[in-house]
């Protein structure tokens, strides 16, 4: 524990429970509401605007926020209110925002490893100004979620009876897409742009495997972001691994675990043999 003394490391640690939390949280939905394909079509529309952030000189998350906004937004538009399919849309998006951080790449001259640090994460660099950031957005996300709590619970198992029942169901699923593009930004600098969806799927997933229970799967899955982003950090430190991708992968180990001890797949197995 003597890691702890250091400052970089105490910054890390409060950034990889944080995201845990709330990646966990939004996980919960997405996996419920089968959303991880527009999870990984809006994580990677914000490469888009950090490298347009770098190209203009301004705070790469600042334009990042509202690109990936946009980018939820018009994703969902296209796909409910268009004639081509979600996955199709969210297709199109997905190669055409990381297309455009390529070519804004191209357009500014020399290599810049900060910016590839939000392809693949960098938490042992996050900054103070980071943590209130992370702090304030995810504060936000967990707010909403928690004021909405009763409508989201209800649209995410049963929308048509939702929407007969006098709810927005449209505007919750807008909304539920902004909070999804909220928890990306929050994300990309600890694990980042390419792993950030497997934070928004696999705790929730696991905690999947062991509850039916809408409440214990959240709480379950907050569990599990957390000690995945704890571990991982850890992991990475002594081992001297790339810190982003050790926290997914023991994401990872953990879900393999719940779905080896999953009751469900055991009550399953006893339905089969009569």
């Amino acid at each position: 524990m003597d890691i702890l003394e250091y400052a970089f490391m105490q910054r890390a640690l409060i950034a990889a429970v944080l995201v845990g939390m709330v990646c966990s949280v939004i996980g919960t939905y997405v996996v419920l509401k089968k959303l991880a394909f527009i999870g990984a079509g809006i994580s990677h529309s914000a490469f888009g605007g950090v490298a347009l952030g770098y190209l203009l000189g301004v705070s790469p998350l600042g334009i990042a926020l509202p690109f990936s906004l946009a980018t939820a937004m018009v994703i969902g538009w296209v796909s409910r209110k268009g004639r081509i399919s979600e996955d199709t849309a969210i297709g199109i998006f997905f190669a055409g925002t990381m297309a455009l951080g390529v070519l804004f790449i191209g357009l500014r001259t020399g290599y810049n490893v900060d910016l590839f640090g939000y392809l693949f994460g960098s938490i042992l660099s996050v900054s103070s100004s980071d943590i209130w950031i992370i702090l304030g957005l995810g504060l936000g996300v967990i707010g909403v979620v928690l004021l909405l709590f009763k409508e989201f619970f209800f649209v995410s198992f049963d929308e048509e009876m939702a929407a007969v029942s006098g709810l927005p169901v449209e505007r919750l699923y807008f909304l539920l897409l902004g909070l999804m593009a909220l928890t990306v930004i929050v994300s990309i600098k600890i694990v980042g742009i390419i792993l950030v969806e497997a934070l928004l799927v696999i705790p929730a997933a696991a905690a999947f495997q062991l509850t039916r229970n809408f409440v214990r799967m959240m709480l379950l899955s907050v569990s599990f972001g957390v000690v995945s982003g704890v571990a991982g950090l850890f992991i990475s430190y002594y081992v001297d691994l790339a810190s982003g991708a050790t926290i997914v992968l023991t994401a990872a180990v953990i879900f393999l675990l719940c779905f080896a001890l999953s009751p469900k797949r055991r009550w399953r197995r006893i339905q089969a043999r009569g």
